[in-house]
């Protein structure tokens, strides 16, 4: 870790803008003994926002925090250590975290030994840190996504040097192996397969936060998988900011989708996928395994060409919609969504228009919708937009009208049909009902036995709704 070490910076956009050519360093994490029981009787809370990238960082966090002796609680009152993990994609995403801090730092009247912490993307942003500085003094630990690894060292730190920790590494990044982990579920996890991103669309502050692609060793990934078989997983989704863009020299992300399909996991699944990386290799591996999920979830953004182009978005309307073509062809029944930005700088009405006919004709079954958001230190930031508040509002409507009906239709050709759930847990709105997720990512709630739990079952759709399919186990 020297090299990352020296160097160590403050969160610069304009560094983090350069991407080096430097090969990605891999090194094993290790605990320093001296670190072991340093949590002991001591609790943590510890906050999530933001993607599942976020959500595996604090699998990671957790497993350092158990290891060293720290308990998990869900009662504020109750920690000594309380850390925010950080989305920045969107401003609002800020706002609330920064909310968060607002509202807790008053703990710290009735506990004087509570540490505060903040993690993840938003510290990567340079707007952040000065902001962190300035106005929050009851801020104890800062750290980014580079430096989840030296957690044990900070947290010695802040307990026994009684120092204040804000320690952001600007980087490009490495891959560090063997972090414990505490993961959120007994039968789903998490496996990151690579991090960063090198797209910059014009709108995204991910590139700056996460650093440059780089991917772990083919072994490493297929050795975890191996362990979760062993240990009765029954699904895992592969996770990477841009994750077609996997390559281990010239094993890429098809040839991995397949090596992971043949251990096989009974459900595999991959997020996030860049249109511009999905090759035909991928597609057709896709269409060759049934225990890989025929649901794939491929942002587009936009339909109109002119704002895709300005979003540095590197394809067409008229290539997308060919790989969705070639996805169908190649999966037959897949479900297909998307994310899609409306009220993008100087979108016109044309522009919107071809965004709404694109919906239909993709056939999308399920959308994350957003009116644009800009991010300090993106290109997009200094583009002026004549598009008012009201017209984005009313753009955003039409189009959830019409990702909510693709929906609707996405769901109702499953009525009275035979689907193979598996089962997460009790509903969320009824503690009698089990609820699951089918092949096609379409969430299912049903009557059953709490012994299900963690089992694939087959239920039978009786009533399709716009947000879930309502259905009976068959016996």
């Amino acid at each position: 870790m020297k090299k990352q070490q020296e160097k160590y910076i403050e969160p610069s956009l304009s560094c983090a803008r350069k991407r080096t050519k430097d090969e990605v360093e891999y090194s094993e994490f290790a605990f320093n003994p001296r670190v072991l029981g340093l949590g002991k009787g001591k609790t943590y809370l510890l906050k999530t926002f933001g993607c599942q990238a976020n959500l595996s960082d604090s699998e990671k966090i957790r497993g350092i925090l158990n290891h060293l002796g720290f308990k998990e609680t869900v009662e504020e009152k109750e920690a000594d250590l309380i850390l925010l993990n950080t989305c920045a994609v969107r401003k609002t995403a800020e706002d609330r975290s920064f909310g968060e801090i607002g509202r807790i730092k008053s703990l710290k009247k009735t506990n004087h030994n509570l540490i505060i912490g903040m993690c993840g993307c938003m510290p990567q942003e340079e707007a952040t840190i000065n902001t962190l500085k300035e106005k929050h003094p009851e801020i104890d630990l800062v750290f980014g996504t580079h430096n989840i690894n030296l957690l044990p060292e900070y947290l010695e730190r802040i307990l026994i040097n009684k120092e204040k920790v804000i320690e952001v590494f600007s980087v490009e990044g490495n891959v560090i192996e063997g972090m414990p982990k505490v993961r959120d579920h007994k039968i789903k996890a998490w496996v990151d397969i690579m991090y960063g991103c090198d797209e910059f669309c014009t709108y995204c502050i991910v590139p700056y936060t996460r650093g440059k692609e780089r991917s772990r060793k083919r072994e490493d990934i297929l050795n975890e998988i191996k362990v979760l078989v062993k240990e009765g997983y029954k699904e895992v989704t592969l996770l990477g900011q841009n994750v077609n863009a996997y390559s281990d020299g010239d094993f890429g992300f098809g040839d991995l989708l397949e090596a992971i399909a043949r251990t096989n996991i009974p459900r595999i699944r991959f997020t996030t996928s860049h249109p511009r990386d999905l090759d035909l290799r991928t597609i057709e591996v896709m269409g060759k395994y049934p225990n890989i999920m025929p649901h794939l979830h491929l942002p587009v953004q936009s339909g109109s060409n002119d704002i895709l182009k300005k979003m540095n978005r590197k394809y067409t309307r008229e290539v997308y919609l060919e790989k969705v073509e070639k996805l169908r062809k190649s999966v037959p029944g897949i479900s297909l969504t998307t994310d899609i930005i409306v009220a993008f700088p100087n979108e016109t009405e044309s522009d919107f228009l071809d965004t709404l006919s694109l919906v239909k004709e993709a056939g999308f079954e399920g959308a994350y919708t957003f009116i644009f958001s800009k991010r300090e230190g993106t290109p997009a930031f200094k583009y002026e937009s004549n598009v008012l508040p009201k017209e984005a509002k009313e753009r955003l409507l039409k189009l959830n009208e019409e990702i909510n009906q693709g929906f609707l239709k996405g769901n109702k050709r499953f009525e009275k049909e035979i689907v193979k759930v598996l089962v997460d847990g009790f509903s969320d709105k009824d503690e009698s009902v089990l609820s699951g997720y089918t092949e096609h990512n379409k969430l299912v709630n049903f009557n059953g036995d709490k012994s299900l739990i963690g089992e694939i079952v087959d239920v039978k759709i009786t009533k399709a709704y716009t947000w879930h399919l309502k259905g009976e186990l068959q016996k």
